[in-house]
């Protein structure tokens, strides 16, 4: 049998049952558009807090207070409310650490915060001057903190972007204006250039104020919640980070490293961490829309068994003449291929128009690649082979001659 022959009569059979076969082709549609949509958004979602994290420093490392995870433990214990980190463990590091750049202690928790008849519920942080190079901080307008404000326990405020707007009006130029927390009065100084979310929370909702003010007037404490640290190289982050351990054990007076009141992390890790994560939540999510897949390609198998059964005297016909088993057989596979070939070129199309979409309205970030297409349209494929065997292979074996009678 020519293979013109052979798409020639794929085609009438398509045609023949327009609606049966646009259905069957929906299944393998909604399936590909899926997995390749769940992708993207899975994608998208592992390289935007990627970069993220990467935006808010470079060759960071961080150092946050609290005992280490102890053995067969789920948490470990005390973990951001323990306060064992305190301004000499700073001038250690800076003193004794080598490959440091620079190092910006921070203290930071969550404040009413109110402003002409406005409030909000957000992050006030107490940084030094260093803060802002340490974490890529810009302003858009006015200034940052400095070392002048630092040494004078200056009330003085800079804002992120999300909390200038739910302080005051849209039009409003804050600089110059006054805020309260806690009863403390504070002018702003100046707003920071929008750095969005990154993975844990939004970095523009957020006050920076001396650390020296925070702790004077805030918290009422000499304790640091985190020390962050920047590495003149990327090469050299594990060295420095082994040598900070090796200093605040020695500060500490902790002699087994098991038993570290602190928790060190380098930027490395915070990225490697979140893209296990995201990558697992991208599996999930395509192993999820390919459910349908599955199902759409049992639909591919029952429109094949029913167009077997409807078509037995032409299959018995065919064999009277001198068909053999393997032209039937690659008859009904090649429908069947053809079928799953359409939906998914179609659910392509779909599951691109549909990643396209999400971003501008839904404000996920999403990134079709290459592979994830050509991975739909390999199971496509595959599921036109898988699911149209059976159905071909039992067209095939049909005897001619009881083909010929079925009524």
């Amino acid at each position: 049998m020519l293979l013109s022959d052979t798409f020639y009569e794929t085609y009438s059979a398509i045609v023949v049952n327009k609606s049966r076969s646009a259905l069957t082709i929906l299944g393998i549609v909604i399936g590909i558009g899926s997995v390749i949509a769940m992708t993207a958004i899975g994608q998208g979602a592992q390289n935007s807090i990627s970069a993220n994290i990467q935006a808010i420093g470079s060759n960071l490392i961080i150092v946050r207070p609290g005992n280490q995870q102890s053995p067969g433990s789920v948490v470990s214990q005390g973990q951001g409310s323990a306060q064992t980190l305190i301004a000499t463990d700073v001038d250690a590091i800076r003193t004794e650490a080598d490959g440091v750049k620079a190092v910006a202690p921070e203290v930071s928790g969550r404040y009413q915060v109110t402003s002409k008849g406005k409030n909000t519920r957000t992050q006030i942080t107490g940084v030094t001057a260093e803060y802002a190079t340490v974490r890529n901080i810009e302003t858009v307008s006015g200034t940052f903190i400095n070392i002048d404000q630092e040494k004078r326990l200056a009330k003085v405020a800079v804002l992120g972007p999300e909390t200038v707007t739910a302080l005051f009006a849209s039009d409003a130029d804050p600089i110059g204006e006054q805020i309260r927390v806690n009863g403390v009065i504070f002018t702003v100084i100046g707003i920071t250039k929008t750095r969005g979310g990154s993975g844990f929370g939004s970095n523009d909702d957020v006050i920076f104020i001396p650390i020296t003010t925070a702790q004077q007037f805030l918290t009422g404490s000499t304790a640091i919640s985190v020390i962050n640290i920047t590495a003149t190289d990327a090469s050299i982050m594990q060295s420095v980070q082994n040598q900070v351990n090796t200093i605040l054990l020695k500060s500490h007076h902790i002699t087994d490293p098991a038993l570290a009141d602190f928790r060190i992390m380098n930027q490395a890790d915070i990225v490697a961490t979140a893209s296990t994560i995201t990558s697992t939540l991208t599996a999930l999510l395509g192993a999820v829309a390919g459910i349908s897949l599955i199902v759409g390609g049992i639909g591919i198998m029952n429109m094949m068994l029913t167009s077997v059964t409807e078509r037995t005297r032409e299959i018995g016909l065919r064999k009277a003449i001198g068909a053999k088993r393997a032209d039937i057989s690659f008859q009904f596979l090649v429908e069947a291929v053809v079928l799953t070939f359409i939906g998914g070129v179609i659910g392509i199309i779909l599951g691109w128009i549909i990643s396209t979409l999400v971003e501008p309205y839904a404000g996920f970030t999403t990134q079709i690649s290459s592979s994830s297409v050509m991975l739909a349209v390999g199971v496509s494929a595959a599921i036109g082979i898988v699911f149209g065997y059976y159905p071909a292979r039992r067209a095939s074996k049909m005897n001619a001659i009881v083909a010929l009678r079925y009524e």
